[in-house]
This record gives structure tokens, sequence and C-alpha cells, in this order.
């Protein structure tokens, strides 16, 4: 069975080096660049195992894309993973994300997130 993660985030940089990272290790990986991309992947695609969201995005930034994600039945329960480099404040533990990391990433504990996430069978 091959994990797919959405991966939202606006920085090409950041994007490229997660991405290629994910592929190593043989998660599917598609790629968004706000909020906005985020949902109508999620609209129109099978849902992904997890979603890695950045906070800070122009368009739609992940509080908005999160609180859009968890009014919808049908994406609503697709784990987050917040990942961003700004303040997170009280507003990132309402979120109910399941692990919020901060960048630069640290990546042995983003992967394990991810597994334990995937092995979970969620």
């Amino acid at each position: 069975m091959t994990f797919t993660i959405l991966l939202i985030e606006d920085d090409p940089d950041v994007s490229d080096a997660l991405s290629e990272v994910l592929r190593d290790e043989r998660y599917g990986v598609v790629v968004v660049k706000n909020g906005f991309e985020g949902l109508e992947y999620l609209r129109s695609h099978e849902p992904p195992s997890i979603i890695l969201l950045d906070l800070m995005m122009p368009v739609m930034d992940g509080y908005q894309f999160r609180a859009q994600q968890r009014r919808e039945p049908a994406m609503a329960d697709i784990p987050i993973i917040v990942i961003s480099a700004g303040t997170m404040g009280q507003q990132v533990e309402g979120m109910a994300a399941t692990a919020v990391l901060k960048k630069p990433l640290n990546l042995d504990v983003l992967l394990t997130a991810i597994q334990q996430h995937c092995q979970s069978g969620s």
C-alpha cells in the first residue's frame, strides 16, 4: 500500500526538498501552493493519508485551510502535521494537529510522525 501525502507549502525550495525526501521514503507526494489549492485537490481526488500543512501562505493560509477542511465531512478527518517557521500560538493548539513542527524541519522527527500515523492504519 502506498501512502499519499498532500504537502501544502508555498516555498518551492521547501516543497522540492520535502518532496524528494518523502519520495525517497516511498511515499506518494502531491504538492500544492496554498490552502485554496489544497481544498480543490481534496474535493477532486481520493483523500491522502496525511497532510503536511504550512501556516503562512498567500491566498489561503494554513489556519483558514484547516477551518474549512474541518467543516467538510468528506475531508474533515484527514490528519495534518503543521510545519511553520513562524510563531505558533494558541491558535495552533485548536487545529487538532497530529504534530506541530518548527522549520527548519528535523527530518527524522517529521518522518517518525508520518510513519507513526501511517502505520496506525489511518
